[in-house]
């Protein structure tokens, strides 16, 4: 079987070892019984319960993680000893009744390990075999904002790499966003907004070369939340958590040194709609960020773009990147 998921040219850290991913799915569709179940045959993984409604699946390459998105679900005990005891009496009963409407309402969530970036054939395989068993994404119901997060191990933790990721996701965050074709539902929500106007003014400046303690306070000055479409704050939280917490006090950032991916849809009821679609969009970014050349001559015309002009305002930026891509090969 030919494999679907494409890769970067850079393959491994700077300490030789081959990069990972994280990747997080939300669906909705299946019973958290089920989904438990299905996922640990096609994981070839065995399954225990860890908490109420968390589930780990113990693979050869790690261990998978599938859960209720909600925490007050999950840390909901109607058989707890401080509540009255008619309130006890009637905890089965009610418990049936809340899990059995939490599960339509609140997304089902498969958090994998790190995976290494040539492993990724396992996600494309559980997502497509996920949809033969009946797994609903975003466009199911106008209440659904489901996801598909990536957390990429960047190459190396320089400033200067950085950057240059930094500057390729701005550049093409429109047409990211129209590649993904992005549910209404996820339109709605704040999770995947863009950086301030002025801060991508800053970011594309020619000659922008900061070091990573100014980069860092540069973005958090303009960007102080996790609620962006790529959000750096775990990362931060990796490489500086005292100047972080300067900018931001959020106990749900996960220190990792990782970019977080947040924009993509799940859109797995979607036979069009596949992770590898998702992924591969990703690696063109990878694939410029790595290319000084390409990069140089998009983030100018890009720069060029956002200037006040009669041509800008009558040509659309996702179109002549979308033109500037195929004519270099990259899509």
């Amino acid at each position: 079987m030919s494999k679907k998921c494409s890769m970067p040219g850079i393959m491994k850290t700077d300490d030789g070892k081959e990069r990972k991913v994280g990747v997080e799915i939300e669906l909705s569709g299946l019973g958290y019984e089920d989904l438990v179940s299905l996922s640990s045959q096609l994981l070839g993984g065995g399954a225990k319960s860890v908490a109420r409604y968390v589930s780990e699946i113990s693979t050869d390459v790690g261990t998978f993680t599938i859960e209720l998105d909600s925490d007050p679900i999950k840390d909901l005990d109607l058989q707890d000893q401080r509540l009255p005891e008619s309130v006890r009496e009637l905890g089965g009963q009610a418990m049936s009744v809340i899990d059995a409407a939490a599960e339509k309402i609140v997304p089902l969530e498969i958090i994998s390990p790190p995976l290494p970036f040539s492993e990724l054939e396992r996600i494309e395989i559980l997502c497509d075999e996920l949809r033969k068993a009946g797994a609903r994404g975003s466009r199911e119901a106008l209440h659904y904002a489901f996801g598909l997060q990536l957390n990429p191990e960047l190459p190396d933790l320089k400033a200067s790499t950085l950057v240059r990721y930094l500057q390729v996701f701005a550049a093409l965050y429109e047409w990211l966003k129209a590649r993904h074709q992005i549910d209404f539902s996820r339109k709605l929500t704040s999770y995947i907004e863009p950086w301030s106007s002025t801060y991508i003014d800053l970011l594309v400046a020619e000659n922008y070369d900061p070091d990573m303690d100014q980069l860092m306070k540069d973005y958090l000055h303009y960007n102080p939340t996790r609620n962006k479409a790529l959000d750096l704050l775990p990362l931060f939280a990796h490489l500086n958590s005292e100047l972080l917490g300067r900018y931001v006090n959020d106990e749900r950032i996960k220190s990792r040194p990782t970019l977080h991916y947040r924009l993509p849809d799940c859109d797995i009821d979607n036979p069009f709609w596949h992770f590898s679609t998702v992924w591969n969009d990703w690696v063109v970014l990878e694939q410029l960020a790595a290319n000084a050349g390409d990069l140089a001559d998009l983030i100018a015309g890009f720069r060029d773009s956002r200037k006040l002009s009669f041509h800008n305002l009558t040509t659309s930026w996702v179109d002549t990147s979308e033109q500037w891509l195929r004519s270099r090969n990259y899509v």
